[in-house]
């Protein structure tokens, strides 16, 4: 909430006092004034904010419990001395705790961690882990793929090899590669789909070889769609 807002508000409460005030009563304008321009911003205040009244109430009562245990007990309240303070039963307090757990709301460029010598500090958005981001195995092994992917590639006729090239890096379709090699359409599309197979199969280990343990992402490219350079190039 920005201190301009506030100030806003309680403009609109000055406005509403002044229309109101009678000043017959014989009460000062200013005491007036002011319950009014309170009233005016709390009132915004309330209806602005997403949490209902009663688990607000509810979090002001636990606040007020858990900092008179501590200051009793000098050590933190747990929940059967929290219950017996609040004289509300083990369910009521749990569901109060879960209630109470989403009202707090944090902002992903608030700083955790003041600048230290390099300059640098840590906001909430940097603690979160990015799920789309690969591991450094996932890393590995995308790479390990594209690189045994090249070397099939690089051992095709070059004919061949310019089929794949306009097909999959080009994005060109098979009519426009057939008018580029001056062959028909039915001759790319036989050739494409056995070329592919043919570049899979050299991603599969051979009998009696000794393979590493990182060769598995060759073989997951193999079990998985039918055009394996179409899964690894696209």
């Amino acid at each position: 909430m920005e201190h301009a807002d506030l100030v806003s508000y309680g403009m609109f409460g000055l406005i509403d006092a002044i229309d109101k005030f009678e000043p017959e009563r014989g009460y000062k304008f200013e005491t007036y004034a002011i319950s009014r321009i309170k009233g005016a911003i709390l009132d915004e205040l309330r209806s602005i904010d997403w949490v209902p009244r009663s688990v607000r109430s509810k979090l002001r009562q636990i606040e007020k419990a858990i900092a008179k245990l501590e200051a009793v007990h000098h050590r933190p309240a747990t929940d059967p001395e929290l219950a017996a303070e609040l004289e509300w039963s083990a369910e009521q307090l749990q569901t109060a705790l879960n209630q109470i757990s989403q009202v707090g709301l944090a902002a992903l460029d608030e700083i955790l961690a003041v600048p230290g010598e390099r300059g640098e500090s840590i906001t909430l958005g940097d603690t979160i882990a990015d799920t789309s981001a690969h591991g450094p195995m996932g890393a590995f092994e995308i790479a390990e793929t594209r690189q045994l992917l090249g070397q099939a590639i690089n051992a095709l006729p070059e004919r061949e090899k310019l089929v794949l090239t306009l097909y999959y890096y080009e994005s060109m379709t098979l009519q426009e590669v057939g008018q580029v090699l001056g062959v028909t359409e039915s001759r790319c599309v036989r050739s494409t789909p056995r070329r592919s197979c043919t570049c899979g199969a050299d991603f599969r280990p051979q009998s009696g070889s000794r393979r590493p343990e990182s060769d598995s992402s060759a073989r997951r490219l193999w079990r998985g769609p039918r055009d394996p350079l179409r899964r690894c190039l696209g």
